[in-house]
């Protein structure tokens, strides 16, 4: 007997990237502008980031003192709730370990808050910045961070999804209880997995 036809069997589908989490699409050389809020104008002259809550050592680096902690990259993916994802992507800046470091959180500090300029906010497990999984960023592919993609600094934890990367940030807050911030309050998940599809609450 012949065998089956292509008809049949229908046309093959392209291999998925195996790279890409579900519900994602490649956005190829793109990488979308997507905010919440308007989009402050900083100087590094007046950024600064402050450490506070549940440490031992509340701090504030200014632009010159978190530029003189140990240079850090990232290089890999990210994926916006949108359904959108990025592949190869090259961050510098240094490593949420080094202000942790110094900081150094309390044992009941569980949670963060991360809060931009903007006044925009978003919550995250202490877990999820630690153990070389999180960054401040002012680089990308090798120039500074414009500002409508978070510059001068920005929240960078690819594993989750990209609201979680708060732009403009300026301050961590150590918590010992989660709360929620401005996405989570309308209704995104207080994580937000990509890999879990965890896009809203109850997801």
């Amino acid at each position: 007997m012949p065998g089956p036809t292509r008809g049949f069997l229908g046309r093959t589908r392209p291999a998925r990237d195996p790279r890409l989490p579900p519900g994602q699409y490649d956005v190829g050389a793109d990488w979308p502008v997507l905010t919440a809020e308007p989009t402050p104008r900083i100087s590094p002259e007046t950024w600064s980031i402050t450490v506070a809550g549940h440490v031992e050592a509340p701090t504030t680096w200014d632009w010159d003192g978190v530029h003189a902690l140990p240079r850090s990259e990232y290089r890999g993916d990210i994926h916006c709730v949108t359904t959108w994802s990025k592949f190869d992507t090259q961050f510098a800046g240094v490593s949420l370990d080094a202000l942790w470091e110094v900081a150094r959180p309390t044992p009941e500090g569980q949670y963060v808050m991360a809060t931009s300029k903007s006044g925009y906010t978003t919550n995250l497990p202490l877990e999820d910045l630690t153990g070389g999984k999180a960054w401040l960023v002012w680089e990308f592919d090798g120039k500074p961070l414009t500002v409508e993609h978070g510059g001068p600094v920005r929240l960078l934890v690819p594993h989750l999804y990209f609201w979680k990367s708060a732009k403009w940030v300026t301050k961590l807050d150590v918590l010992k209880r989660d709360q929620q911030g401005f996405w989570e309050r309308n209704g995104y998940h207080d994580r937000g997995d990509p890999w879990r599809q965890q896009r809203y609450q109850g997801d």
